[in-house]
């Protein structure tokens, strides 16, 4: 691989990095199964507590 292919490769690697960087991603962010089971379980805690109060 010549210089000036590899200089090109390196600054539109570091750009697109950048670029990827400004632009926020648009799916959200995966939850495990295990988090998910607690975040429901959670969920539930705080239904029962507000129906008992």
């Amino acid at each position: 691989m010549n210089r000036r292919k590899k200089v090109n490769q390196i600054l539109k690697k570091k750009a697109k990095k950048a670029n990827d960087k400004l632009n926020p991603k648009k799916k959200p962010r995966y939850i495990s199964k295990a988090e998910r089971a607690k975040q429901e379980q959670e969920q539930e805690g705080n239904t029962e507590s507000d129906t008992n109060s």
